[in-house]
């Protein structure tokens, strides 16, 4: 185990052990732990009562405790191409990365429920009251132009309990495009597919599904478009390291 645990980079290590302890925490703690930590750590919309700027930092060390497999998908992908990265690129330059990635994916996230926070809520409060979209909207319009006090609570309650978003996927997300950044010919197995992908077309792969995943709203309980964010920002900036020839060095 000890020999293990000495193969892995120390900022991947340090990273998976942090989001495992704060994971651990609200399983054993739900109600005096696992809830304060997921409402004040957890990322907000920026016009929430309960968004922190630190947010946009501490949200990537927090996964569901409901869900085990979410966080067993980003610890295993940050140990399996994360270790290998932090091994090309030097420690610094690795966590330089995945902070941008993750710091980059709640940013896009939030530029997501600036355009579409009105409309999820005047669709959920339509179907709670049976009315249809429309009706709904012109209900809420005349509110607001009333200056409805009981609406304004209504609409941060939403802001404040369903706009949340946790997790390191974004940051993970971005770490596998920096994988077939590095090594885009690097054959790759997923999980009961018996033939090799390589890294680069595995990746374009995931981005095209997750594109259409947040198009379509599957599942909206996942923020797509934040994974994208994730490699977007991480594009940008191995653009950038190409550019001054420094992508598969450990030197700024």
């Amino acid at each position: 185990m000890n020999n293990f645990l000495k193969e892995i980079p120390p900022v991947t290590k340090n990273l998976i052990i942090v989001n495992l302890i704060i994971w651990l925490a609200m399983v054993l703690f739900p109600n005096q732990i696992g809830y304060f930590i997921t409402n004040r750590l957890g990322l907000h919309y920026i016009s929430a009562s309960l968004f922190n700027p630190a947010q946009l930092i501490t949200y990537m060390f927090v996964h569901d405790s409901h869900n085990f497999f979410h966080i067993l998908f980003n610890m295993f992908t940050l140990w399996m191409f994360g270790r290998i990265l932090e091994q090309v690129w030097g420690s610094q330059r690795f966590f330089v990365f995945y902070m941008i990635c993750g710091i980059g994916a709640a940013l896009v996230q939030e530029g997501v429920w600036a355009l579409t926070w009105e409309h999820e809520y005047i669709s959920d409060m339509a179907r709670l009251n049976g009315l249809t979209y429309e009706h709904m909207k012109q209900a809420v319009d005349a509110a607001v132009a009333s200056g409805d006090i009981s609406l304004t609570q209504n609409i941060e309650a939403f802001k404040n309990m369903t706009m949340i978003v946790v997790g390191a996927s974004g940051a993970i997300f971005g770490l596998l495009l920096g994988f077939a950044f590095v090594f885009p010919n690097m054959p790759l197995y997923l999980f009961f597919i018996p033939i090799p992908i390589k890294a680069k077309y595995m990746v374009i792969g995931y981005g095209v599904i997750e594109f259409f995943l947040g198009v379509g709203g599957a599942q909206s309980t996942v923020a797509h478009f934040a994974h994208l964010g994730g490699m977007l920002f991480g594009l940008i900036l191995l653009l950038y390291w190409k550019k001054k020839g420094t992508l598969g060095g450990n030197y700024f």
